[in-house]
């Protein structure tokens, strides 16, 4: 079975450009570049796009129940920087075979890179949105569902064997040349501006 959870409420992911937020509380976080289907009411997949749900994972990793506290935050979930639609030009084995890309720039002029092949994910994108859509569960305004990711920083950032974590400022950028780049600096949640506009505005 995949682990299908919920990351954000509808209509409060942030696009490219905007601050993407971690706790002040967490100590050991990192960027998660992922691609990102839109699945539609039927549970098909009609395009795809580039995201980032940024992992606190100090926070995950104490216990599973904690990871609705570590993913829905204020700004924690990116969108962007578009929906491609499948078509002739973007078929389902253009979508399996992308590359993803990603540099973090940090404040100081620390620079990371790194990315991957779709095909590095254990699980097909169809039986992904297939497990999250289904006679078992629905979401009649359709979802947007990220596919997971390959890659997680391990170059040491300050004292040597203390690994990757974020600092304020941070500037991730994910790209692939099929989905253009989704680019977002790094704040605390708590500073930056609430999310809002919800369905009920509407």
């Amino acid at each position: 079975d995949a682990e299908v959870f919920n990351k954000a409420q509808p209509m409060s992911a942030v696009g490219t450009g905007a601050e993407i937020g971690i706790l002040q509380n967490s100590s050991w976080n990192n960027p998660e570049p992922e691609v990102v289907l839109a699945i539609n009411r039927a549970g098909s997949v009609i395009g795809a796009m580039l995201g980032n749900d940024v992992n606190l994972r100090d926070w995950e990793g104490r216990s599973a129940l904690l990871l609705g506290r570590a993913k829905d935050n204020n700004a924690s979930c990116a969108l962007g920087p578009f929906v491609r639609l499948l078509d002739q030009r973007f078929t389902l084995g253009d979508l399996r075979s992308l590359r993803v890309d990603i540099e973090v720039a940090g404040a100081e002029g620390f620079e990371a890179k790194g990315g991957y092949d779709l095909t590095q994910i254990s699980r097909d994108p169809l039986d992904l949105a297939a497990q999250a859509v289904n006679r078992n569960h629905q979401y009649p305004d359709g979802i947007v569902l990220f596919l997971g990711t390959a890659f997680a920083p391990t170059q040491d950032r300050g004292e040597p064997g203390c690994g990757f974590t974020h600092e304020l400022g941070d500037v991730v950028t994910i790209s692939s040349p099929k989905l253009g780049a989704l680019s977002n600096r790094i704040n605390y949640c708590n500073r930056i501006a609430p999310w809002t506009y919800g369905v009920s505005d509407l």
